[in-house]
């Protein structure tokens, strides 16, 4: 074999092959504006509809969450149970023995009752 300018024949072959393919795939059909992107590919009505369809989609969403929470109630849920107050859970835990009446007075005080 014989060098030519440091290009064995092998290498310009294999070369010319490689680029045969994308020589090949860079021709451009003839139809090849029928997928390009744009108003055109849904017409007017897409245009229309498209954003309708998406206000719709969020009003479906918020209705959905809406739904789920509305059964729960207010978020989060209140620390005490409904209808206690805190002075009647002083009472209670003075009731229980769980602290003093020097203990329950100034707690008392405090919570300004």
């Amino acid at each position: 074999m014989s060098i030519r300018n440091g290009i064995t024949p092998f290498v310009a072959a294999s070369a010319a092959l490689a680029l045969l393919p994308s020589g090949m795939l860079a021709q451009t059909p003839a139809d090849a504006d029928r997928y390009a992107y744009g108003a055109h590919m849904m017409g007017w009505y897409g245009m229309i509809f498209g954003p309708l369809f998406m206000v719709l989609l969020a009003v479906l969403i918020a209705a959905v969450v809406l739904l789920v929470r509305w059964p729960v109630g207010s978020w989060p849920p209140p620390l005490t149970p409904q209808g206690r107050t805190p002075l009647d859970i002083l009472k209670e835990r003075f009731a229980r023995g769980e602290i003093d009446k020097n203990e329950f007075e100034e707690r008392r005080r405090v919570l300004g009752e």
